[in-house]
């Protein structure tokens, strides 16, 4: 009778700890995406292997430049689109990348200068943050 009671506040901890998500990323308020970004430089860390470095300025400009990718040539290797806050997730939209779709993201602080990020279609991934 123990060991089934043992089994099932291990499985209960187990599912508590899936279900909270790792303990060291914070999801940030739209006051701390614009805080932890604006002015700054955020280094996307791409499936590609490439990292896509991204300008956040204040004025609600984004700048990407891709164009020592040698890839690039066959897109827009720099644009600048627009970036804001809303409902705590920080949006975006581009004139021809990503076909000039709205994207916002979910942010997780993972460290002073790192994050997770997540989609709004689901994509996730990391960056680094400079500047």
């Amino acid at each position: 009778m123990a060991l089934k009671s043992l089994a099932a506040c291990t499985a209960s901890v187990l599912l508590a700890v899936t279900m909270a998500g790792p303990a060291s990323a914070n999801a940030l308020s739209g006051d701390e995406i614009r805080g932890l970004i604006q002015d700054r430089t955020v280094h996307l860390s791409t499936s590609y292997g490439v990292t896509l470095p991204l300008r956040y300025g204040a004025n609600g400009e984004v700048t990407g430049d891709i164009s020592g990718i040698t890839l690039a040539r066959m897109f827009a290797p720099r644009e600048t689109g627009s970036w804001w806050v809303e409902d705590n997730r920080m949006c975006q939209q581009w004139p021809s990348w990503y076909d000039g779709e709205t994207h916002c993201f979910t942010i997780q602080s993972t460290g002073e200068n790192s994050i997770n990020w997540q989609r709004n279609d689901g994509m996730e991934g990391t960056a680094r943050i400079s500047g």
